[in-house]
């Protein structure tokens, strides 16, 4: 008899709450393919499990992470900006080696799965060593490598082009972990970046079908300068330069006008709300919600990196995110919980389940009605998390991963990493 129980598993009692957030209650099965139907009960199943203490979720998603910058958590507290790059963080990434990115990845990997998130689109140096942990984790991931050298040439010389041969060599070699896990390609920012790297970036990213990632108008300095330089804002600056190809992630969006909106909206690109690290790094421009929504910009959220919001928690930027698109608009119906959940979880394929044996979780309400809310904007307890019918975390327990390990590693890589440099911290 041929078995068809391989990643099919049955939760009895619980709530489950899909992509339409309404709450359902019963017995279920969750299909390997990412779909879910009610338990009769007489299914050949993997696993039945006691769901009477769950709620069932759609997993997060992070649109915009520096994994390996979990090295850097912690580091250069309140400094400004500008201070906090040149004395902090540049100085230290000028010492990043491939064995300290994965390092500082696996740590990244563990807090996204320990917190209900099975997907990160990822922008950092030594793309080679972040995708097969993210592969080898269980989660998705698009991994995006760089253009140019890393660091540049102290003497001006020219770039190598050494780092965009072996980008492209990782694009050509194609998907890991059966397709959830592929290669995009970074281009910092437009500050950081000359045109002809942007439009090599580009060229790349036609040529392979490969994801684009950039960072833009995080700053009204960014917006000016280069409105000053090209007489133009950084969204129309690289429209003019034909720089977008189809779904090129955008992170930030702060200071954007709304012409700026609708070019993102026609060339299908992601703007990247990153609430938290926004506010603590003080660069005052907000993505405004209502105003992309209305461009028909799709937007998603992101954590940015550990380093500038010390966590990777994305239930703590769905919040951020409800709480200063209404303070900032004056509006308290902005983002009501149904909707930044929606946000949070857009395009999942996977489920998380979630503690309800929390005090945090309480009350319910009438007919569960104040369950989404609580899971938003207080805290629950992350216990299962389901990846194309595998289990990567049971019970509260990340079962693709050793977390010991990983935070033995963290510190010693820690300690060597940042040997012999003392970056200011207030």
């Amino acid at each position: 008899m041929v078995d068809d129980s391989s990643g099919v598993i049955r939760y009895t009692e619980c709530c489950l709450i899909d992509h339409d957030c309404k709450i359902m209650r019963g017995d279920f099965i969750l299909h390997p393919n990412g779909t879910w139907s009610y338990s009769n009960g007489d299914e050949d199943v993997q696993e039945t499990i006691d769901g009477s203490t769950l709620v069932i979720t759609r997993s997060m998603q992070n649109w915009h992470t520096h994994l390996p910058m979990v090295l850097n958590r912690g580091m250069g507290e309140g400094l400004t900006l500008n201070d906090w790059l040149e004395s902090n963080i540049f100085p230290t990434e000028r010492r990043v080696t491939p064995e300290f990115v994965k390092i500082g990845t696996l740590a990244g990997v563990a807090e996204l799965i320990g917190s209900g998130t099975t997907f990160a689109c990822d922008m950092y140096h030594f793309p080679e060593a972040i995708a097969p942990v993210i592969a080898d984790s269980g989660i998705r991931g698009i991994v995006c490598g760089p253009t140019t050298d890393w660091p540049p040439s102290k003497d001006g010389s020219p770039d190598s082009g050494r780092v965009l041969n072996e980008l492209e060599s990782l694009i050509r070699s194609g998907k890991l972990a059966e397709g959830r896990v592929e290669y995009g390609i970074a281009t910092h920012a437009i500050y950081t970046c000359s045109e002809e790297v942007l439009r090599r970036a580009s060229d790349l990213s036609r040529k392979y079908g490969s994801r684009l990632h950039i960072h833009t108008s995080e700053t009204r300095a960014e917006v000016a300068a280069c409105h000053a330089e090209h007489n133009m804002y950084p969204i129309e600056y690289l429209d003019s330069i034909d720089y977008f190809t189809e779904g090129t992630v955008c992170a930030h969006c702060g200071w954007v006008t709304k012409r700026e909106m609708r070019i993102l909206a026609k060339h299908n690109a992601h703007a990247v709300h990153c609430p938290v690290s926004n506010q603590k790094l003080a660069t005052g421009g907000t993505l405004s919600y209502p105003a992309m929504k209305e461009a028909g910009v799709d937007v998603r959220l992101g954590t940015d990196g550990a380093a500038s919001n010390n966590s990777l928690d994305m239930r703590s930027d769905a919040k951020s995110a409800s709480l200063i698109q209404r303070h900032d608009h004056w509006d308290a119906t902005i983002l009501p919980p149904t909707e930044t959940w929606q946000l949070a979880t857009k395009g999942s394929n996977d489920w998380v389940t979630w503690s309800l044996d929390d005090i945090s979780m309480r009350p319910r309400g009438i007919g569960d009605r104040r369950l989404l809310a609580n899971l938003l904007y207080s805290t629950a307890r992350c216990l299962d998390v389901w990846v194309d019918g595998n289990c990567i975390r049971r019970d509260g327990k990340t079962l693709t991963l050793n977390e010991n390990q990983i935070i033995g590693e963290l510190e010693l890589a820690v300690a060597e990493y940042y040997d012999g440099i003392n970056p200011p911290q207030r």
